[in-house]
């Protein structure tokens, strides 16, 4: 169909479809340490960014990957009604583990290939309960790069690190 013969979304009373892209980071001073994790999310129309929220929260004796996956469990349980979203994280551990480990661990009572307690289990069955609501994609991209909204993903788990750490003299 032709642009000339589209029909309007306006005059249909449709709203045009909105995307949901949440950047994603945890980040740990010492690790174990005190800890926070960030995130940047995103609503976008045809691309454009029309809407942000910024979430962040820390723990004062947490370790880096616990962080990463606090950020994605948070951002899905925040989600008010189930949504198709996008979640770009900078840490292998939470894009291999939720596309491919995860399967493995629940199939073997949590247990990872040799015999031996999944890490973080109780993080993991969260955020597989938080992402069972949703249609989630996942995407990695590397860290620390200029990539302005895992920056500002980076800059949120920092701040949400910050009163957790001690106080410089």
């Amino acid at each position: 169909m032709s642009a000339s013969t589209a029909p309007s979304t306006m005059a249909s009373g449709f709203t045009p479809m909105v995307d949901l892209v949440a950047h994603t980071d945890g980040a740990c001073s010492g690790n174990p340490g005190p800890g926070g994790w960030g995130v940047l999310l995103e609503a976008k129309r045809d691309g454009t960014v029309i809407k942000t929220r910024e979430l962040s929260g820390g723990e004062a004796e947490t370790t880096n990957n616990r962080m990463e996956l606090m950020a994605a469990i948070q951002v899905l349980e925040v989600l008010d009604r189930p949504s198709a979203i996008t979640i770009v994280t900078d840490s292998t551990y939470v894009k291999n583990g939720v596309t491919t480990w995860i399967h493995g661990w629940k199939k073997n009572g949590w247990k990872t290939a040799a015999k031996k307690p999944v890490k973080n289990a109780e993080l993991w069955q969260r955020l597989d309960e938080a992402r069972a609501r949703h249609d989630v994609t996942w995407e990695w991209i590397k860290g620390h790069t200029g990539h302005a909204e895992n920056e500002r993903a980076d800059d949120l788990a920092n701040a949400g690190m910050a009163p957790y750490k001690p106080a410089k003299d």
